[in-house]
């Protein structure tokens, strides 16, 4: 929210990723979970991709108007503001910057993996947030951190 100035009101996020982690549709501990909830108390509307955990998403969420379940992954960009990418499954380690660039209204990726190199995401038109740089993303025992 840095990059709107907290102002999240009617923007579209991008996530991709929705899994706890790769290669699973597991959403129990998904950070995905707490970021979209977020996300929609701010206002904003999020497409969402994930590989496996669609139907979980749905599942838990059922049909909302400020959810869209994608596809693909590029699908998810479509009138989306930003990107965040949420889990790190192989197939988002290589993406295309530049189409990036160009679906998206405000460029920047949010990454919440530390898939990409800042650099070469900033190279190609982004602004670049790395989330959690060089520290854990998930917070230790249950519940919000004081």
């Amino acid at each position: 929210s840095r990059h709107f100035d907290g102002q999240l009101q009617g923007k579209t996020v991008a996530l991709w990723g929705l899994a706890f982690k790769p290669n699973t549709d597991d959403m129990r501990e998904a950070s995905s979970r707490r970021l979209m909830e977020a996300l929609w108390e701010a206002g904003a509307t999020v497409r969402a991709y994930d590989p496996e955990a669609r139907e979980e998403t749905h599942r838990l969420y059922g049909d909302r108007a400020d959810l869209t379940l994608c596809e693909g992954a590029y699908q998810a960009l479509d009138g989306a503001d930003v990107l965040a990418i949420v889990t790190e499954w192989k197939a988002f380690r290589s993406p295309d910057f530049a189409r990036i660039r160009s679906a998206l209204a405000s460029p920047a990726i949010f990454d919440g993996r530390n898939l990409y190199d800042p650099a070469a995401v900033e190279e190609a038109g982004l602004a670049y947030y790395g989330v959690g740089r060089g520290r854990s993303l998930r917070s230790s025992g249950r519940g919000p951190s004081p």
